[in-house]
Parts: structure tokens; sequence; C-alpha cells
């Protein structure tokens, strides 16, 4: 039996998320088309799986029920399959990363694209995404993180934070080339953890998938087509 079911864009965004977190878990998945997507974001809130503006949305199967919000979702997946450390403080900053991962993503879409990038709303930006690179370096820092070993909060394996962490500026950099020399800049820690967990072959497969699916497509629409242009 299949475990999850995916309502997300076919886009590596924030559905790309819960795809990596899935893929480590050993989870199974299955994720409708556009039309069935499409469809259950324009139902009324009494007639969808789960009240929702837009996906992501998660189906767990063999519990028959779903869950709306990309924080949320991940924070399921997470006591579901085991990727809390135990110790209350490395939990809050798994949480932490996530917020600040959504955060970033918003942002970097100009508010989910309210409006579209211009050269001088990107030059204006820059130092902060330098400064958001920095954060979730110095985090890493504090928590053992080490160029070339260890993960972001100190685990004998992957946590939520360190996948989260990894798809956010792995996927973003690898989607936007002319942003890694910046990661490697502003967060080196951070660029070694995002290459050591995209080698890990539960990952590297799924991203393997999502290359062949979604091409080059990050954010997606005008939005992306504004920031590459700016980038």
């Amino acid at each position: 039996m299949t475990d999850y079911l995916l309502h997300y864009w076919p886009i590596a965004f924030r559905g790309e998320f819960v795809r990596a977190v899935l893929a480590y878990a050993g989870a199974s998945w299955e994720e409708p088309g556009m039309d069935e997507i499409r469809a259950q974001k324009s139902r009324a809130p009494r007639d969808q799986i789960v009240p929702h503006m837009g996906p992501p949305v998660l189906t767990d199967l063999r519990a028959n029920a779903s869950i709306a919000q990309m924080p949320a979702i991940l924070f399921y997946l997470a006591e579901r399959h085991g990727l809390f450390p135990q110790e209350p403080m490395r939990r809050a900053l798994c949480l932490k990363a996530v917020e600040d991962a959504n955060d970033v993503l918003y942002e970097m879409t100009r508010h989910n694209g309210n409006q579209m990038w211009t050269d001088d709303a990107w030059r204006v930006f820059r130092p902060r995404l330098d400064r958001w690179m920095g954060i979730f370096e110095e985090t890493g820092r504090r928590f053992g993180l080490e160029a070339g070993d260890g993960f972001l909060l100190g685990t004998a394996d992957a946590c939520l934070a360190d996948l989260v962490t990894a798809t956010l500026w792995g996927t973003m950099t690898e989607k936007l080339p002319p942003l890694r020399p910046v990661l490697d800049a502003n967060a080196p820690r951070i660029a070694g953890l995002c290459d050591r967990m995209a080698a890990r072959p539960a990952l590297a497969a799924q991203r393997r998938d999502s290359d062949a699916r979604f091409g080059d497509a990050w954010c997606g629409g005008q939005i992306e087509a504004s920031l590459r242009a700016v980038i």
C-alpha cells in the first residue's frame, strides 16, 4: 500500500521539502495530476480533503487523514518518522529551521509573487539574502556543524533541520546556479551539508526524479522569470 498522497505543483519549491523528507524516511507516495490539484484547490473549504488555500497538501493514506501548510506537514512527518532530536532545545531548533526556510522562500518570491523582481529591488535585497545564509551558517556552527563532517544539530543521523536546510539551499542553488558562489562565500558549512545530504542515495534518487519531471523549475511562473532576469 502507498503511504502518502502529495498534492503539489510540478516544481521543486515548497513541495520539494515534503518529497525530500518522504524519500529520506523511506516512505512511498503518489502525486495527483494538475487537474486534480487545481480541482482540490478550487473547492469550497467544506468540500476539500483539508481546508487550504493552496498546496502542498499531504494525505496519510494509512491514517486516512490530511494536512496542509508546509511547516505543519514537515512537523507531522518528523514525528511520524523519528526525525526530531530528543533534547527539547534541539527539537525547537528543528522547528526554527523550518520556519526560517519558509521565511526565505517568502522573501525570495517577493511575498509569494505579490510583486515581480526588478534590478533595484534585487540590489536592495541581496544583503538580506547574505544575512539569511549567515543565520543558517551560524546556527550550524553553534550546534556542531563543521566543514566536512557532522550534521546541523549534532545528531547521529540526519534530523528534520538537516533535511530542510539542505533542501532549501541545495535546491535553490542548483536551480539558480549563480547563487551557489554566494552560498559558498557566506555559508561554507551549509554548502558542505547540502553536498553531503545530496549524495545520500535516497535523496540523490529523489532529486533525479524531480529533475526529470520538473527540469529547472524552482518557484515557477512570472516570479521565477523575474528572479532569473535579475540574477
